[in-house]
């Protein structure tokens, strides 16, 4: 990301510390790296701890500052506890969540099985309650504010076809986000969320766009003729999770350039001409990088 386009003064989230999960790549390392530079101390978690160490050096080289690595599967009440339980001794209590992790891949829903809607629906919808509910517990308990931000998609607003695991997933943590802004803001909590359009990352493209297959893959269908970039969603996560937007609470955020508006921002209209043949080639590709994934974990 190029930071000097964060639209920022330095120092301004001096004295924040936030949780980023996914935090070790895509969109989730680009807010923890505005995060970091603009003061904050971060923690970021994901499956793989050889990622985030490497990710925690490489920010705290170019920029600074403090951000602490934790491997935690979010799939796991259990491992969340025992996370939140170290960052709460490492300093006290978080001021800010970044609920980021996420999993997609492109699949015509009757090929779908038990698992791979699982797959899917473990760390988008139960992954990102368990973590919400687990911090939310200690900070109601101990009086404590802080802001909380959920990464969704425009899908939210009308589902999409060929993710539906995805589009149902995102859009129950849409309603936690509205239910949760109205019961918890008592207490100082508050709750929003972005819903980005295309910002091209390497796991996206992988699974969502395999084979450049997908209207997401394709930037020219944008009303602005381009992907986003990440210095944008950077700056609105800084200023939904900052001082000085204490008032916003309970709403999702669009940042997609106008794509939701134009098109839908789905995958309806290359997807739903493909063949048996074209959507075993698919997924072959998407199997291939879920091993390498897999493969790079265990090292």
């Amino acid at each position: 990301m190029d930071v000097s386009k964060l639209m920022f003064r330095e120092g301004l989230m001096d004295g924040e510390r936030i949780l980023v999960t996914g935090g070790g790549t895509g969109l989730g390392r680009e807010m923890a790296e505005g995060f970091l530079k603009l003061g904050a101390t971060v923690y970021i978690c994901g499956r793989r701890q050889n990622k985030l160490d490497e990710t925690a050096r490489e920010l705290m080289d170019a920029h600074g500052g403090k951000m602490v690595a934790h491997a935690c599967d979010i799939r796991d009440a259990d491992a969340i506890h025992t996370m939140i339980d170290a960052i709460w001794a490492d300093g006290g209590a978080l001021t800010g969540v970044v609920n980021n992790a996420a999993g997609n891949f492109v699949s015509r829903t009757e090929d779908l099985s038990v698992n791979a809607f699982n797959a899917i629906s473990d760390i988008v919808f139960r992954g990102t309650f368990y973590v919400t509910l687990d911090i939310g517990k200690r900070l109601i308990a101990e009086g404590k504010k802080a802001s909380f931000l959920s990464i969704l998609t425009t899908w939210v607003w009308s589902g999409s076809a060929f993710v539906v695991p995805s589009a149902m997933s995102k859009t129950a943590i849409n309603a936690m986000t509205q239910s949760l802004a109205a019961e918890w803001g008592r207490y100082g909590l508050r709750f929003n969320a972005i819903a980005p359009g295309l910002f091209p990352t390497k796991g996206m493209s992988a699974r969502l766009s395999p084979g450049g297959q997908g209207d997401n893959s394709n930037s020219d269908l944008n009303p602005m003729g381009r992907a986003g970039k990440m210095h944008e969603i950077a700056n609105l996560a800084v200023f939904l999770m900052g001082p000085g937007a204490e008032y916003v609470n309970g709403q999702t955020i669009a940042i997609d350039g106008a794509g939701y508006q134009a098109n839908g921002g789905t995958f309806y209209s290359k997807f739903q001409a493909l063949g048996d043949e074209e959507w075993d080639g698919l997924r072959a590709m998407i199997k291939g990088t879920n091993a390498k994934d897999k493969a790079d974990r265990s090292t």
